[in-house]
């Protein structure tokens, strides 16, 4: 009777064991975090910033297909560029996203307003798209919703960077996140604005006309960051205009 309570002892310690085991190491953050947080805190260190104080800023643009990710130590005033990652695929056209189902990336001022460590595409971001400004352009009943950065390689407007990398961007924004960091900001530009080439493709697009305000208000805020390397508050106005303040 004994022994086979201490058979029974044994292998219930052994299951316990092994299930808390493979949920804490098993999981994709965890994963995502042992295989890139030693390479991020290096190149932090060589940029300067300190991974335990930093700040980051992601900018996209559609044209170029390319996320650059910018950071900071919460005491310094401007942004420094860290690395670009390229998207995998893309989806849509040039232009903002204005409907449920239109396959478009959004354009605009965005934020990370959920972590997903669960996601069909390993890891994901997800953005508050619609925000102001698109509740004010979009359709009124179907804009769409969860607009993520994510892992894989489709999309149908989200903008894909493959699993590898999203470890490595989703274990930087959980720091960010940890260190305080309440808002990581996140602007989606259709174009490089101090691109002649990217400039002259946006003036040749079929839709330039229909978005040629749109584009011109969210030049200004690629400018006011390009011009200064910091991030000026944003409002939306009654007519859906990003505000610099």
């Amino acid at each position: 009777m004994i022994r086979q309570l201490l058979y029974s002892f044994l292998v219930f310690s052994l299951l316990l064991f092994s299930c808390k085991s493979k949920t804490h190491t098993g999981s994709r953050v965890e994963i995502a975090r042992s295989e890139y947080e030693s390479s991020l805190r290096k190149l932090f260190n060589k940029k300067g910033i300190d991974y335990e104080q930093c700040e980051i800023y992601l900018r996209a643009f559609k044209f170029e297909e390319t996320l650059e990710v910018w950071a900071k130590n919460k005491s310094d005033e401007t942004f420094r560029l860290i690395k670009n990652y390229d998207f995998c695929t893309n989806s849509g056209k040039l232009g903002p996203k204005r409907r449920e189902g239109d396959r478009q990336i959004p354009e605009g001022i965005y934020h990370i307003n959920r972590f997903n460590p669960q996601s069909r595409f390993y890891l994901s971001l997800g953005l508050n798209y619609p925000n102001e400004s698109d509740v004010f352009f979009a359709d009124k009943t179907q804009p769409g919703s969860d607009i993520f950065i994510h892992g894989a390689c489709v999309s149908v407007g989200c903008i894909a960077i493959t699993n590898d990398k999203i470890k490595e961007l989703y274990t930087l924004a959980s720091q960010a996140q940890s260190n305080g960091q309440t808002m990581i900001r996140v602007d989606i530009f259709p174009i490089q604005f101090d691109n002649e080439i990217s400039v002259t493709h946006l003036n040749e697009v079929s839709d330039y006309q229909l978005n040629k305000l749109f584009w011109k208000n969210i030049e200004e805020v690629f400018y006011d960051f390009e011009n200064t390397k910091q991030l000026r508050e944003i409002q939306v106005n009654e007519k859906g205009k990003y505000m610099l303040l």
